[in-house]
């Protein structure tokens, strides 16, 4: 059995919340200048270059890549052979979150109550998603994710005879519908299958596959190519003012499901795509 401090994993999570907080990934930024060089719109043009800029004043003067920092998103898969030691690993989490939002000045943007509205000052509880897993190692992840892209998630339990046009139409629909207020352009996570709950997640995490990496099922795979193809017609372009590029990548997640049901649920995350991976 191998023993890992929550001290240790604190630590790693604190790591992870200033580097996406502040550093824009070499993939992402890659996409961008990729974006540029592909847009057909002097103005999309113009916000790209913008965008980049923007990328390079965070990381050289350690500002936040956006205004919004974001709920923070944890995913914590531990092994089974894996001890987790010195204290609640949850309290740990949200400890980390409290303390790196602080530190680095963050904005703290989550209320104690939906209704309530009142802040709870350090940017928690963040949303901790843990599972176990074989082996004897934890694989960490983050998410920043902002509200104006988060907004914009949809979910739709279709039925089967949808088929695969319903689904490629939901999405791009949800993309289009969107336009400006997910801070294009976009990463799509498309989750496909499993249940209510199941689909929606699926959404969530597909995002933090590394950009543009397809998917391992080649019938998701090519879901991507087209959806990424038909999300870029809309000609929403970058922030919403036109343009031939409104997404950056489309990652698809899929899981088993019922007979009788087609769950599809899409989660937009913006142009500054902050999320941070280590393994302990």
């Amino acid at each position: 059995m191998r023993e890992i401090p929550v001290t240790t994993l604190a630590d790693a999570l604190l790591r992870g919340i200033e580097q996406a907080s502040f550093e824009l990934g070499e993939r992402e930024r890659s996409a961008l200048a990729a974006a540029l060089e592909k847009e057909q719109s002097q103005t999309g043009r113009a916000i790209l270059a913008e965008l980049l800029e923007n990328v390079e004043v965070a990381r050289e003067e350690r500002r936040p890549l956006c205004q919004d920092t974001g709920v923070a998103v944890v995913f914590l898969d531990v092994g089974q052979e894996v001890r987790l030691t010195g204290g609640d690993v949850t309290a740990a989490v949200q400890g980390a979150v409290a303390e790196g939002y602080r530190r680095f000045y963050l904005r703290k943007s989550m209320v104690a109550h939906p209704l309530a509205r009142k802040n709870t000052g350090d940017n928690t509880p963040a949303i901790v998603h843990m599972r176990l897993t074989p082996g004897d190692r934890v694989r960490l992840r983050f998410a920043a994710k902002g509200g104006g892209c988060e907004n914009m998630s949809r979910l739709a339990m279709l039925t089967p005879s949808a088929g695969r046009e319903g689904v490629v139409e939901f999405v791009v629909r949800a993309a289009r519908e969107a336009g400006g207020n997910p801070c294009p352009p976009v990463v799509v996570g498309v989750g496909l299958g499993g249940n209510f709950e199941t689909c929606a997640l699926l959404a969530k995490e597909a995002l933090l596959r590394p950009l543009g990496e397809a998917a391992a099922n080649p019938v998701d795979a090519e879901l991507e190519r087209e959806l990424l193809d038909r999300i870029n017609a809309t000609g929403v372009g970058p922030m919403g003012l036109g343009g031939s590029v409104t997404a950056l990548a489309v990652h698809v997640a899929s899981h088993a499901c019922h007979i009788a049901a087609l769950p599809v649920a899409v989660n937009l995350d913006c142009h500054s795509h902050r999320h941070f991976e280590t393994t302990l």
